[in-house]
Formats: C-alpha cells, sequence, structure tokens
C-alpha cells in the first residue's frame, strides 16, 4: 500500500495535464441566500432534473431539493435533530430494494473531538413539497484509527457498501462499512487505504457504479472500473485529472443521473453568490 502511494503521489506531482473527456464549466444557475453554505450534492432519482443539498455546521437541519437552474423548489427539515456539522449526502439503496434513500452524513470533525459520525437515512421523498421529514433512521460509525475530521460520503450500488473519506491528512483515509444495518445500530468502520488527496472535500459514484469523483479544494480526480473491482482496487490506481473551474470553498460535487456530466456546487462568499457548474461530457 506505502508503494501504490508513493507511486501515485509522484506521478500527479510529475504531471499537470487535465483530461479533455468532458467540457469546461457552464453556470446553471446562482443559489439562494439560503444555501449560503452549500456543503453536499446528489442528483435526485425521484426527480429527474433536481437535486439534493444541505448547509453546514451553524445551519438548520434542512434538506433542499433544488432544480437545474439552482433554484429551491423544496425545504425539508429532519424533525428532533441538528445540524452538527453535515457535509455531504448521497443517495442509494437501503431497506427496501424497491425504493431509493437518501444519506445525509453529519460527518464534519473541524477539531477531531466528535467519538461518533452520524448517518442519517430516509426515503427519498416522492413529493416536491415544504414538509418536515419526521421518519428517518440513524447509524452511529466509529472510525478505527481515532477521531477525524471528514466530508466524503458515497455508496457503491453495486456492492452496497458505504464509505467516509478523511480530509485533513496528506495520507486521507478510506472507510468502508455495511449497510446492512438498522436504525440506532453503531458500527466500526474498515480503514481500507490511504490514499494523497490532502484536504478532501467531495466524493459521487455514478449511478451504474462505472466511475468515482473525489474532489478537492482544487482539483477533480476520477477514475474508470474495470469489471467489478472493489472501490478500495480501484483507488489505488491513478486517476485521470479533470477540468475544474476554481470555486471559494468548493465542497460539493455530484454525477448527474444519465451520465452525461458531473456538477460542482460551492459555499457564497461575502462579495458573490456560488453558481452551481455542469461539466458536460463530451
Amino acid at each position: 500500500m506505502k508503494k501504490v502511494w508513493i507511486a501515485a503521489l509522484c506521478l500527479m506531482a510529475c504531471s499537470s495535464e487535465i483530461s479533455d473527456l468532458f467540457s469546461s464549466a457552464k453556470e446553471k444557475g446562482i443559489v439562494d441566500i439560503k444555501l449560503e453554505e452549500a456543503s453536499g450534492l446528489i442528483a435526485s432519482a425521484a426527480h429527474p432534473g433536481y437535486f439534493w443539498t444541505h448547509n453546514d455546521s451553524g445551519n438548520g437541519a434542512q434538506l433542499f431539493l433544488i432544480d437545474s437552474a439552482a433554484n429551491i423548489a423544496a425545504t425539508m427539515p429532519l424533525g428532533a435533530v441538528r445540524n452538527r456539522d453535515w457535509e455531504d449526502i448521497t443517495l442509494g439503496p437501503g431497506p427496501d430494494p424497491d425504493k431509493t434513500y437518501v444519506y445525509v452524513g453529519d460527518i464534519g470533525d473541524n477539531k477531531a473531538q466528535y467519538p461518533y459520525k452520524i448517518i442519517y437515512r430516509l426515503e427519498e421523498p416522492g413529493a416536491i413539497e415544504n414538509k418536515t421529514i419526521e421518519r428517518f433512521d440513524t447509524l452511529f460509525i466509529q472510525l478505527p484509527d481515532g477521531t477525524r475530521d471528514s466530508e466524503a460520503l458515497m455508496i457503491d450500488p453495486i456492492s452496497s457498501h458505504m464509505f467516509i473519506i478523511s480530509k485533513r491528512e496528506d495520507s486521507v483515509r478510506l472507510y468502508q462499512f455495511s449497510n446492512t444495518w438498522k436504525s440506532g445500530d453503531t458500527l466500526t468502520a474498515e480503514l481500507k487505504i490511504k490514499m494523497p488527496y490532502n484536504l478532501t472535500v467531495a466524493a459521487d459514484i455514478s449511478v451504474d457504479g462505472s466511475e468515482v469523483l473525489l474532489k478537492n479544494y482544487d482539483h477533480v480526480y476520477y477514475w474508470k472500473r474495470e469489471g467489478t473491482e472493489s472501490i478500495a482496487d480501484l483507488l489505488q490506481r491513478t486517476p485521470l485529472e479533470l477540468k475544474y473551474k476554481p470555486e471559494k470553498q468548493g465542497e460539493a460535487i455530484a454525477w448527474s443521473r444519465d451520465g452525461s456530466g458531473y456538477y460542482t456546487l460551492s459555499e457564497s462568499s461575502t462579495h458573490e453568490r456560488a453558481r452551481l457548474l455542469f461539466y458536460k461530457r463530451k
């Protein structure tokens, strides 16, 4: 594992070539003031052309459904919980194989002080309406090597495994845990690999499980799966670097549901509202 890490770091440092698989960023819309600190993004399955997002710490425990022009279509608070530090959101399978579930990652920890990460799971709402979500499951995740900050959460649609990626180390860590849990469970995640992508803030796996995106503040990295190799094995390969228009505090990335490209979203600055950006596949 150490040799793989060193080789990947060398290749990344020695090459600044950007892949031409996707077009440059196209602005889709300006984000509403209510989403001043957007920190997660995932394309909706129930509502094509819409996205689930949320703010991070210091804001309400609310899900926002936005359209492809970044307009807020619905606001849905999660009842009886707080936003300790919501940092990412993803979509995937759950207890009922005929339904799609939203997973909210309360996984941020700037001071590395919380003994557990928290994952909230709810059935993806079928109606576009402002309402409070009262029914959801809660999972507590402990990391095997101590408390760490993290901002990236994803689900592999092929294996159904869930993943958290740490943020602040020079060699960030990929943690894996099962998605066969019940509300109230506490699990200890498994440390799978270390990767040379400091300040990782977002990640997403395509709907068919064949492509993976990982984002830090300055770069977007891309992997294409070969067969059914595990996510851990895949992420040990050297990635391609994709086009990315620098954003101030850009902490969200998501595939489109049809695989036609990827979207990024950032927090807003004092002087400028954030934009929803789209990178179209060529």
